[in-house]
């Protein structure tokens, strides 16, 4: 596992990035799963990673497990590679963002 002052920097960038709500993301999940004709349960909507996300966001920190932190990693490296969403078309923008709100990002919030 990461040491405790590694830990404390990822626990920090992770909220940083992760500007979405634990239930604001569970609504994103369920919505961006949904179709027409069905709308998936509560913890099976979304995709893993997003459901991790959403769980990691309603533990504490010293609960953390070794795939947490994996995921917390993954995250704040997507989420700063893949943020900057405001000179590409914006059929691109859209599916970006809603490719970033599916691990709790949303680029249109300050």
């Amino acid at each position: 596992m990461t040491d405790a002052l590694e830990l404390d920097v990822l626990w920090q960038e992770f909220h940083r990035v992760v500007n979405m709500t634990s239930q604001e993301l569970a609504t994103w999940l369920r919505v961006s799963d949904a179709d027409e004709e069905t709308e998936p349960l509560p913890d099976q909507a979304g995709t893993p990673t997003g459901q991790h996300v959403l769980a990691i966001l309603q533990k504490r920190r010293t609960d953390l497990t070794d795939d947490d932190v994996r995921i917390m990693y993954d995250v704040v490296d997507t989420v700063t590679e893949e943020a900057d969403i405001e000179n590409e078309p914006e059929p691109e923008q859209t599916r970006r963002r809603h490719q970033l709100m599916t691990i709790g990002h949303d680029p249109l919030r300050p």
